[in-house]
């Protein structure tokens, strides 16, 4: 089987910051709400005050002033599946996994659309923005990925655009690493 990141690997750009953007021009008023608390969580992430679940505990309070979030993240792949890798489409299997720190609500629409049947991601309740687990990066990826009832031997290759995925790059017969949409030979394992 093939484990992919999506940000920046799969998809070229980060979907949750691509969809918050998407949110505050849909509904700028509702979103101008919240941005004190989310400059809140990113200040205090800057300052290592708090960690990345927590800092997105203060992003996420915006999908609470949301109506429909179901239909929001329609409207955001009917205008951002462009953004798929072509690579990607090239290489698409059946059992292909992605493994993302990004919302599950969110990318499991960009999935679908891949016939991406796998999908393990950050958990985050949709209609509130409580997180619901850890962030689903670094070695929590492996964490999760097990959990789900994966073995790690079984993972042919691997895609990430970030170093901070090695933990799984290193358990793959082969990583890659993504830079800029094209793939080339993981090269620092350590």
């Amino acid at each position: 089987m093939n484990v992919y990141d999506w940000d920046k690997t799969i998809y070229q750009k980060d979907s949750t910051e691509q969809f918050y953007l998407f949110c505050f021009r849909k509904h700028p008023i509702k979103m101008l709400k919240c941005l004190p608390e989310n400059i809140k969580g990113f200040v205090l992430y800057f300052l290592k005050k708090i960690d990345i679940t927590e800092m997105k505990r203060h992003l996420y309070v915006f999908l609470n002033n949301l109506d429909d979030v179901d239909a929001l993240v329609k409207q955001f792949w009917d205008e951002n599946i462009i953004y798929i890798n072509d690579w990607y489409l090239n290489n698409h299997k059946d059992d292909d996994i992605v493994i993302s720190a990004s919302p599950y609500f969110l990318i499991k629409e960009g999935c679908s659309r891949l016939k991406i049947n796998t999908l393990i991601a950050s958990e985050v309740d949709k209609n509130t923005g409580e997180i619901l687990s850890l962030n689903c990066n670094r070695n929590q990826k492996v964490v999760r990925f097990v959990q789900q009832g994966y073995s790690t031997k079984d993972i042919d290759q691997f895609y990430s655009d970030s170093y901070s995925d090695v933990y799984l790059a290193r358990l793959a017969k082969q990583p890659f690493l993504v830079v800029k949409g094209k793939v080339k030979v993981w090269d620092k394992l350590d």
